[in-house]
């Protein structure tokens, strides 16, 4: 007997005080409808209970800050989240000329030290907040899509946050017990993408055919015969053959295999044949192994 295989395209794929200052006691959990929520594609701004996870900045008095300050910003200490380190920039009176008059600004900032050596872009997404006493709970703002943060543009943020005057009077809620303020941040890194596949097709491939002669067929007693490995396509095969079929087909069939010989998985066309005193030939398509 001797069996055959056609091998017609493939697929090639390739292949992280004791309460802390965002924490408040409270004996309730609210929770915020959708409508809260601006339209879909832009910004989101809701008010949540949960604090933020990544960074807080607690003002015992928002005035004094303001005044004390040099060059109109407070930065916080450094913070690291996703292998890089952060600081967090509030502007009290405005980040001019970018914001309007009369705005608090807020910024997430990369320190770039680390991207000197290896420039790169790294994308996060950016959620502010700021604690509201009068609802227990965080103003958030987020924008919808990942910011790109690099050498040249370390940082990215959010010029008209929330009016001044929203920190001046305390019936607002954003201020609260003699003047005490809360803002937070949650920064989310995306990790760059290290897997991939690429699907391609050749219809005319190299050494298309291969043929197995197996001597003494009807003498054979093992469950299974495995071919030498050969090369079509770019790619390494097998064929494998069961005399007196495998799963379904035991007992009444012969099953023929068209195997990887490095156990990858792709997209493959083949026709198989067994030519003997009866010819047979198939065809399949598969993601892995193809058989009749």
């Amino acid at each position: 007997m001797e069996t055959e295989a056609v091998v017609e395209g493939r697929l090639s794929d390739v292949v992280s005080s004791n309460i802390l200052p965002c924490h408040f006691l409270s004996s309730r959990s609210i929770s915020v409808p959708a409508k809260n929520h601006q339209k879909l594609g832009g910004p989101i701004i809701i008010y949540r209970d949960r604090p933020p996870t990544s960074y807080c900045v607690k003002f015992e008095s928002f005035a004094n800050m303001s005044n004390l300050i040099k060059n109109g910003v407070y930065e916080s200490r450094p913070f690291s989240i996703g292998g890089y380190n952060w600081t967090f920039l509030i502007y009290p009176n405005g980040n001019r000329p970018e914001a309007a008059a009369g705005y608090v600004s807020v910024y997430a900032k990369i320190d770039n030290s680390s991207l000197i050596a290896n420039p790169k872009d790294v994308y996060a997404e950016v959620k502010f907040f700021v604690y509201r006493r009068t609802q227990d709970q965080y103003y958030m703002y987020q924008e919808t899509v990942a910011q790109r943060f690099h050498l040249f543009k370390p940082q990215w943020g959010m010029p008209n946050f929330l009016p001044i005057s929203y920190f001046a009077n305390p019936a607002t809620g954003f201020i609260f017990d003699g003047g005490q303020s809360v803002f937070g941040i949650d920064i989310f890194v995306a990790q760059p993408f290290d897997k991939w596949e690429v699907f391609s097709y050749e219809q005319n491939i190299r050494d298309p055919l291969f043929a197995w002669k197996l001597t003494s067929f009807s003498t054979r007693n093992l469950d299974s015969y495995t071919s030498d490995s050969f090369s079509s396509g770019g790619r390494n095969w097998k064929l494998k053959v069961y005399p007196n079929g495998v799963g379904y087909a035991t007992g009444n069939s012969l099953s023929l295999y068209l195997l990887s010989a490095s156990g990858e998985n792709g997209y493959v066309q083949a026709k198989l044949r067994v030519i003997g005193t009866t010819n047979v030939e198939k065809q399949g398509q598969f993601f892995h192994s193809i058989c009749i």
